[in-house]
């Protein structure tokens, strides 16, 4: 897909973008705008639940982990202020359980960082016929499995750490220290 090229967006080319990278923020922003968005931006799960709530978009790209709490918080607010926004989360901490929950949640689709412009793009503009990606040819590490499974439970228990913790038979610090790294490969 061509940075110039502009999509027919349909009557309203709304775009919310949150995540707590600036860098990032304003590089996405603006390669967005480039292709026929009108874009806000939010630096904070407040920020973004704020502009939900006041001028709900048609789009947003979402960022899981923002610095004051999690960005499935501002999908919610996005489903509960507008039905047909496409709600596209990204990532640094890629797990099928948070992926699982962003989709429950509403979200349309699931990337992983580092995503560029034409990812978010099509992720946005994806119909749901649209054709599956391919399966990868490498499985998961072991590492990885037992991550995801940890993820998972923590979804599930709606992201209390001492809950997760016990239905893990794991020690709660053990648990946050698995949390607060980066997923193995």
């Amino acid at each position: 897909m061509d940075d110039s090229v502009k999509i027919d967006l349909g009557p309203d080319p709304s775009l919310l973008l949150v995540d707590d990278d600036e860098v990032f923020l304003k590089r996405l922003s603006r390669a967005m705008e480039k292709r026929g968005f009108q874009v806000e931006t939010a630096t904070s799960v407040v920020a973004g639940k704020v502009i939900a709530r006041a001028r709900p978009p048609a789009y947003a790209v979402v960022d899981l982990r923002l610095e004051d709490g999690n960005g499935l918080d501002v999908v919610e607010a996005l489903r509960a202020a507008r039905d047909d926004v496409r709600v596209v989360v990204l990532t640094g901490y890629g797990a099928i359980a948070t992926a699982v929950a962003a989709v429950k949640i509403g979200a349309t689709d699931y990337l992983s960082k580092p995503a560029d412009a034409n990812d978010v793009m099509r992720a946005l503009l994806a119909l749901p016929d649209d054709e599956l990606p391919d399966i990868p040819d490498n499985p998961m590490s072991a590492d990885r499995v037992r991550w995801e499974h940890i993820q998972r439970v923590y979804e599930q228990c709606d992201r209390n750490v001492s809950e997760t913790a016990r239905r893990l038979s794991m020690h709660r610090r053990t648990l946050q220290r698995i949390l607060a790294k980066r997923s193995p490969r």
